[in-house]
């Protein structure tokens, strides 16, 4: 098997979703369609089950994959240590984050950084929501804040970091929507509206953290178009296209006439940490991740 035949086939055993496996591989379905047969040929017997509804792993596909990942793991670290060893001299750690509030947080904790690191520089950049942690794997960022825990093969890859700030979930709703004048909603009133979805070019776990399919009385809920970024999903609300429930520093950055965020009074807080990949941990990597803890005050 090539290094790439793993990767499919290992993209499709996590996600269980040709479709999804496609677009975390940035290539077509019908190329992920083609690389199982071919393996499954190779290999003299059936590795998914597929069906109109699902997809789910063979008896032999579950040994595969279990033997598959260790060996994957250790490439993958291979050329990441690779990676941080070659730019061990690079004086910049570029840091990522998603939403306005959370770059005024890394930008306190650069400035609190280069106090006590005046040789290293701290770069910043902002990662669209349906990025993921996609420039974190990538390479193309060395630490990322994100409130959305790796699962699956990105928790293999990833390292997280103590819990550095809690907020409040809001519901963002349209202005003429029936619950903008309430006072709080709960949890289970998203069965009652029409929630936007997130973009497939992240993993389908962030969307199951994020919004759940059912309610916690057994109400489906409902889903609305795609959005890929911030921006393109408060029009979509201001609209009057759906909903979506975001964190307390929506109220005070992304300030609009035709959104209103509604409380969320029994949903759990949104907790952010700061990412970077295993095997490419510094002691600049660990150093920041102390710093963002001092300034945060979880140190």
């Amino acid at each position: 098997m090539e290094q790439r035949d793993i990767e499919v086939f290992l993209a499709v055993a996590d996600e269980l979703h040709f479709g999804r496996a496609a677009e975390s591989l940035r290539v077509s379905t019908s190329r992920v369609s083609r690389t199982i047969r071919t393996l499954e040929r190779r290999i003299g017997g059936a590795l998914f089950e597929r069906t109109s509804r699902r997809v789910r792993l063979t008896p032999l596909g579950t040994r595969l994959a279990e033997d598959l990942r260790p060996a994957h793991r250790q490439i993958l670290d291979a050329v990441a240590l690779a990676r941080a060893t070659a730019g061990a001299a690079r004086s910049t750690l570029r840091v990522g984050f998603i939403g306005a509030a959370s770059g005024r947080f890394v930008l306190d904790v650069a400035e609190a950084f280069r106090a006590g690191h005046p040789g290293v520089d701290v770069g910043l950049r902002e990662i669209q929501f349906g990025q993921g942690f996609a420039l974190l794997r990538g390479g193309e960022v060395d630490l990322a804040l994100a409130t959305v825990p790796a699962r699956g093969a990105e928790q293999a890859l990833l390292r997280a970091g103590r819990v550095l700030t809690e907020e409040g979930q809001l519901l963002a709703v349209p202005a003429r929507h029936r619950f903008a004048r309430r006072a709080s909603v709960s949890f289970a009133d998203l069965a009652r509206t029409t929630v936007l979805r997130t973009p497939p070019t992240i993993p389908a776990y962030w969307d199951d953290e994020l919004v759940p399919s059912h309610t916690a009385d057994g109400r489906p809920v409902e889903r609305g178009p795609v959005f890929d970024t911030t921006q393109e999903m408060l029009a979509l609300i201001g609209a009057g296209i759906g909903t979506y429930p975001v964190s307390a520093q929506f109220t005070s950055h992304y300030v609009r006439p035709d959104v209103i965020y509604v409380p969320i009074r029994d949903a759990p807080p949104y907790q952010r940490r700061l990412f970077w990949l295993r095997g490419a941990e510094t002691a600049t990597i660990r150093d920041f991740e102390r710093v963002a803890g001092a300034v945060s005050g979880t140190g």
